[in-house]
């Protein structure tokens, strides 16, 4: 099957920057990593097109080589692919570099989470690194306001206190007869042009080097068992519908007392019944009779913190909005807040008595009631 151009995978053009480069790599990862399409052949092939693009064009000499020679001139140098995703991600850390901790405002704003772990916690030799744990937490518009205290039960893998996480009792372990304790197989395949070498975890060991003789009858030699746990996860005020806290270490432990993943914790909104939200600003529509909108008025409305007094200048018109400053939502990572937007609707009545008729029907008289309708207007 013939290889596309480097540069067409990537989307770039021949005299592309390093930058330009990463930053169309860090796109197409993004879009076709297998944790955001989980089971399709086809992203996980073109994740993997990408980064041979990336490591190919993002290195001096082999973009050089590549330039004069296309694909044939990446045989004149050992060239890697990739078992699985975690191979790229250890080859490729410097451009999935995330933020650090603390509360993001979106899942696309850091791919670096989307590998399952963080800088803190790449794999050490000989250790399985934990798998990230996914939670969802509704909260209600009052508690984005002022932030919240939640506790969470979950489900998560935790370390076997039977046999402290070793996976063994009796502590016995060999080296793996696969690998010979490296935790990986190489395969190394040669052509006219050099050599291309494969490297791939070792299956019989997951990595770790050791196999051991005698598992623990309670973790069955995973060093790991599940349990569930009530945890807590403190959410700041200003938050939004897609935000994400990642909790550093709550995710399922490693084989064998490997280091844990984090807990992600997934903000979803619950509708309030009267405020809309937009941002850090709420809209609240309310109704006035007609004598108020035509007299003015006061009249107590609800905000987010409880209920206020509202002035209604006379004569104002159906659909005016007025706007309370500082009545809005807290601003995330700051002590600003939103303003309220609250919509004066004129309640008109659908029934009314014969006396309520004639007051009516004599204040049409009024010029103060007349109103000029510029579609009556003949045409001259």
């Amino acid at each position: 099957m013939t290889k596309r151009d480097y540069y067409e995978i990537l989307g770039i053009e021949r005299n592309a920057s390093i930058d330009e480069i990463k930053k169309a790599y860090r796109k197409l990862a993004m879009q076709y990593h297998p944790d955001r399409n989980p089971g399709n052949k086809e992203a996980e092939d073109k994740f993997k097109e990408a980064t041979e693009a990336y490591e190919a064009l993002s290195d001096e000499n082999k973009r050089r080589r590549y330039d004069q020679f296309g694909h044939a001139g990446m045989k004149s140098t050992d060239f890697h692919t990739y078992s699985n995703v975690n191979d790229i991600f250890s080859m490729f850390q410097d451009i999935f570099n995330g933020f650090g901790g603390g509360f993001r405002t979106s899942f696309e704003s850091d791919i670096f989470d989307m590998f399952g772990s963080s800088g803190r916690n790449q794999r050490r030799s000989g250790e399985t690194q934990g798998t990230n744990l996914k939670v969802k937490l509704k909260l209600t518009l009052e508690e984005i306001n002022s932030g919240v205290e939640k506790k969470l039960k979950i489900k998560r893998l935790e370390t076997c206190k039977k046999c402290n996480g070793k996976g063994s009792e009796k502590e016995r372990t060999q080296t793996c007869p696969v690998c010979k304790g490296s935790g990986e197989v190489r395969n190394v395949s040669r052509s006219a042009f050099g050599q291309i070498i494969n490297v791939m975890t070792c299956s019989n060991c997951f990595g770790e080097g050791v196999v051991i003789s005698t598992p623990c009858n309670e973790c069955h030699g995973e060093g790991r068992i599940e349990v569930e746990s009530v945890i807590k996860a403190n959410i700041p005020p200003g938050v939004s519908e897609g935000n994400y806290l990642p909790i550093d270490g709550l995710g399922n432990v490693g084989r064998r007392n490997g280091r844990p993943g984090d807990l992600i914790v997934y903000i979803e909104e619950i509708p309030h019944k009267i405020f809309k939200r937009d941002g850090s600003d709420i809209y609240l529509d309310i109704n006035i009779s007609i004598p108020d909108a035509i007299l003015g008025t006061e009249v107590e409305i609800h905000t987010i913190d409880g209920r206020a007094k509202l002035i209604i200048e006379p004569g104002i018109q159906p659909g005016k909005i007025l706007r309370m400053r500082g009545k809005g939502l807290t601003v995330l990572n700051s002590s600003n807040r939103g303003d309220q937007y609250v919509r004066i609707n004129v309640w008109i009545p659908k029934k009314i008595n014969s006396h309520e008729r004639n007051i009516l029907m004599e204040l049409s008289k009024s010029e103060n009631f007349k109103f000029e309708n510029s579609s009556k207007k003949k045409i001259e």
